[in-house]
């Protein structure tokens, strides 16, 4: 059962599936929407532009059919009037035919944007199998187009014929109109007719692009293994990066245990923590922490430092604040400058003893720090808090 669900197309597609379906020119299209945007275009640029076109279309056929006697008999005149009569009715259609253009170019942002690839140029010879083609036939995707077509064909009838009835009392009367009033009120006819019925594409547009979309995304929806091996592509092997991580740890664990030897002093908990601390006078504007470890990880720093003859001081609350607060690499934390000053004030003082200047310094012994940074106050507090006898009439003194 398991292996059943990992073949099935249950996971919506990944942003690289999208991207690559994209590079393929699929991409979720409406022809209904493209077509119902051009064919609104087109009647409402008539219906804007109607009456200007109609007069500038009657002059030019009233001056058209004017000519003098050179011009009947010199054919050269008359081919030249003519190209003249073809470029002012081009001119006179330029606004429709700019208008309808500049819409049919920017339909396609409405759903899926523009796109220009070549992979639609490429030859698949695929798409001649007959076999593949008796299955398109009797897909679902091609039931849905039937239905559009069903629906279009019975909207778009019914609304002409009722354009056609409302309006056939205006189109009687035409004849009786003078011939410029009747030419106007007759583009005004014919576009407000034609906008009528192409309106009723618009109810099969609000099912179709909506359709449309659904039915790209379900297309390209992927199995949860094809889901995992592109993740495994994209971000790499779980187990390779796992293990890229591992070399990373020991290196920097490496680096870390080549900076104990050139230590000033390691602090340490005894046992549980080790932290060993750097600092320059001059150079530094405070000692930094560069390497810190618990349990094996501090063990290995004090036996590095005994090695290098770098000084180890037990100091266990500090030592515990310098391991929970301090970071590697980084300055110690300001509120750690006291108790730290006197750990290196004795390491010096002790490096000096050694080589014969001075007296013995005194091991320091109960180092303060703000009682606010040792993790183990912390958690004895927490544990008050929390134990049961803190919530007992008692212990808030009632009897």
């Amino acid at each position: 059962m398991a292996e059943d669900s990992d073949l099935e197309r249950t996971e919506p597609a990944s942003p690289r599936r999208l991207e690559q379906a994209r590079e393929e020119g699929d991409v979720p299209r409406s022809r209904e929407l493209s077509t119902l945007t051009v064919l609104l275009a087109s009647g409402g640029g008539v219906w804007m532009f109607g009456d200007g076109l109609v007069r500038h279309l009657n002059e030019m056929l009233v001056s058209g059919l004017r000519f003098d006697r050179i011009q009947a008999f010199d054919a050269d005149v008359l081919l030249r009037r003519i190209a003249v009569d073809m470029v002012n009715v081009m001119w006179a259609f330029l606004p429709l035919g700019v208008g309808v253009m500049l819409v049919a170019i920017a339909s396609p942002l409405l759903i899926g944007g523009w796109l220009f690839t070549l992979q639609g140029l490429q030859p698949n010879f695929g798409r001649m199998s007959p076999f593949q083609g008796l299955g398109n036939m009797f897909s679902k995707h091609a039931l849905v187009e039937l239905g559009k077509a069903l629906a279009k064909t019975i909207l778009v009838g019914s609304v002409a014929w009722m354009v056609v009835v409302q309006q056939k009392e205006a189109v009687l009367a035409l004849s009786v109109e003078p011939l410029g009033v009747g030419s106007a009120h007759l583009v005004s006819i014919l576009a407000t007719s034609f906008l009528s019925i192409v309106s009723g594409l618009a109810v099969v547009v609000f099912i179709d692009a909506p359709y449309q979309m659904w039915h790209h995304a379900d297309k390209l929806k992927m199995t949860r293994q094809e889901v995992i091996q592109e993740s495994k592509e994209s971000d790499g092997n779980p187990q390779i990066k796992a293990k890229i991580r591992q070399l990373q740890r020991e290196m920097a664990k490496r680096r870390m245990m080549a900076a104990v030897p050139t230590a000033d002093v390691v602090v340490t908990n005894p046992t549980h923590y080790a932290v060993a601390l750097k600092y320059a006078d001059g150079k530094m504007r405070a000692p930094q922490v560069v390497a810190k470890g618990a349990d094996e990880v501090a063990a290995k720093i004090r036996e590095i430092a005994t090695e290098n003859k770098v000084t180890i001081l037990e100091a266990p609350p500090l030592a515990r604040a310098l391991y929970r607060h301090g970071e590697l690499g980084d300055e110690i934390p300001e509120a750690l400058y006291t108790a730290v000053a006197e750990v290196l004030a004795y390491v010096f003082q002790l490096r000096a003893f050694k080589k014969g200047s001075g007296v013995r310094p005194k091991l320091p012994s109960d180092i303060a720090i703000p009682p606010q940074l040792d993790p183990f106050n912390i958690a004895a507090q927490k544990n008050r808090t929390d134990s049961p006898d803190h919530l007992s009439p008692s212990a808030n003194g009632a009897s």
